[in-house]
């Protein structure tokens, strides 16, 4: 079972995010916050694999709340969003958001993109990946002035999986583009991650678009 947490503060919205998950077989409803303090409190006491965040939240935004549970290592966290992207998604991803979903999915993306990052492929809702990228290289943070040097670091083997994941390729498309098993490719991710103290594959996938790998 993948245990959730979803935190959102609008009553409406979240009854719906959780009547959803719910009727997913694999998927298990263990808490809901309405901000962001109470998201954080809840994930330090239950443990949950994810923390489904709104980012727009009373007391503690979500990207603040996204910062200290996974600083903390206390799961990992799939960013609700409008398609507008803003500040605040950008915060989250450089918070180490696992990925990003829109607020207007319907339900089968919905528990698709808990379960994609569940399985530890982070980056998730294509249509918001991509602009991500785009808008993330183009603004004024450019996290990637150190990357050349933390690069030479890779294994040829580790920056072909980054150019993969720059291109938005899951663990089992990077498996099948450069014929490795999906285990495999899920440790070549985990390692250069590592090496270049990012804390997920949306920042790498940033990266590599920064670096045109």
């Amino acid at each position: 079972m993948i245990r959730v947490l979803v935190a959102e503060d609008q009553s409406a919205v979240r009854s719906g995010l959780v009547l959803i998950l719910r009727s997913a077989p694999d998927v298990e409803v263990v808490g809901e916050a309405t901000d962001g303090e109470q998201a954080v409190a809840l994930a330090r006491e239950l443990r949950p694999d994810l923390v489904l965040m709104d980012v727009q939240m009373p007391r503690l935004d979500g990207v603040s709340a996204t910062r200290q549970v996974v600083a903390e290592g206390l799961a990992d966290v799939l960013v609700l969003t409008t398609f507008d992207l803003d500040e605040y998604v950008f915060g989250a991803l450089r918070a180490g958001a696992a990925g990003f979903l829109l607020k207007n999915a319907e339900a089968r993306e919905l528990v698709e993109a808990v379960r994609t990052v569940a399985r530890g492929e982070g980056i998730v809702a294509p249509a918001v990946t991509r602009r991500l990228i785009a808008e993330f290289a183009a603004g004024p943070v450019r996290e990637a002035k150190t990357a050349p040097a933390a690069l030479d670091t890779l294994t040829r083997r580790e920056r072909e999986v980054l150019s993969c994941l720059g291109q938005g390729l899951s663990n089992a498309g990077i498996a099948d583009r450069l014929d490795l098993a999906e285990g495999t490719v899920k440790t070549h991710v985990s390692r250069l991650l590592g090496k270049l103290g990012l804390r997920s594959r949306v920042q790498a996938a940033v990266l590599a678009q920064e670096l045109g790998i």
